[in-house]
């Protein structure tokens, strides 16, 4: 199964700058090779979200920077230590990428398959 592309996405990439829209391709498309039935969606007037059986992740473009926001109540271990914000946070942690940063994929990869997992298993808050 392939993903399909929610233009609303599309166009929020679009208007990003360069290496922002670069980013978050390489992001998108990582988030989909974790399980091609996660699906993207605009929640929060123009959000990028990736679901399946509940929110996986999302996307936020800043200044200098893109968030991804991992909603996995802080129960996935981050043993690569790649997670930037949000360490307490009880719903979502982030892992913040500036101009050049490079991605741990297998780390990223990791962490979304362990929230997919903990989603198609009840999701975080009954796993807690």
């Amino acid at each position: 199964m392939t993903h399909m592309a929610d233009p609303r996405v599309d166009r929020y990439i679009a208007e990003l700058p360069g290496w922002q829209q670069i980013l978050c391709q390489e992001l998108r498309a990582l988030i989909h090779a974790a399980d091609p039935e996660v699906s993207e969606t605009i929640k929060r007037t123009d959000r990028p979200y990736f679901v399946l059986d509940g929110n996986v992740c999302a996307l936020l473009a800043a200044k200098d920077h893109v968030n991804l926001f991992l909603y996995d109540g802080a129960i996935v271990p981050d043993p690569d230590h790649i997670i930037t914000g949000g360490q307490n946070n009880k719903t979502a942690r982030t892992i913040a990428f500036r101009d050049g940063d490079p991605i741990n994929v297998p780390a990223v990869s990791a962490m979304l398959r362990q929230i997919i997992a903990n989603n198609r298993a009840g999701g975080w808050r009954r796993l807690k």
